[in-house]
């Protein structure tokens, strides 16, 4: 099986070329047009802020090639919010593949900490990303914006209000939680993405 991750500027990306490699694949991380356009699978991970990571995107044309891809396409955390129409984090328009726009959090109390850090339970739809898993199943988080709840939302968290833990829209899958560091629930994820076709 042959499978990308996006090469750019964000960090955080050997947790999922490990997480990868516990379910026996080998992945390649690139930015060469030709090798994601031929891929089985891409991944889309990261963490970063939404403008500089954009910047660096447009730059190399990505953008539009990740728009274009026809492959099973994950996005994860920041790849979730950049394949969104715009975010509020540094005012800057997105890749566009799901048309709404990214929030910050803005606590309401002293309590409610900013980024939102840990385990959450995931309310999700059965959908073939989450065959196999319950349907309040816990996963990690950590994240200062996120995506509202909108008609392509698969799954649901809540954390001062209720958000899109995953969306789905043709060939492209994205998860605000990070698959790769929940555990055997985050692994199932994983592996039903890569059985897609």
């Amino acid at each position: 099986m042959d499978v990308a991750i996006v090469k750019y500027n964000a960090g955080n990306i050997f947790s999922v070329i490990n997480a990868l490699r516990r379910l026996g694949v080998v992945p390649e991380v690139t930015d060469d047009a030709e090798k994601l356009q031929k891929a089985d699978h891409v991944l889309f991970p990261g963490q970063g802020n939404a403008k500089t990571t954009m910047a660096y995107l447009h730059e190399r044309h990505l953008d539009k090639l990740i728009r274009d891809l026809r492959q099973p396409v994950l996005g994860i955390c920041v790849g979730q919010q950049l394949l969104c129409r715009h975010s509020e984090e540094g005012d800057v328009d997105c890749i566009g593949i799901f048309p709404v726009d990214v929030k910050q959090f803005r606590p309401k109390s002293h309590e409610e900490k900013v980024p939102a850090m840990g385990w959450n339970v995931l309310r999700s739809a059965e959908t073939t990303l989450f065959d196999g898993i319950g349907k309040e199943s816990y996963v990690y988080f950590v994240h200062s914006f996120y995506v509202p709840t909108c008609d392509f939302t698969i799954a649901e968290a809540n954390y001062i209000l209720p958000y899109s833990a995953a969306l789905h829209k043709d060939n492209f899958w994205a998860t605000q939680f990070h698959p790769e560091k929940s555990g055997d629930v985050g692994e199932r994820i994983l592996a039903n993405f890569l059985e897609m076709e």
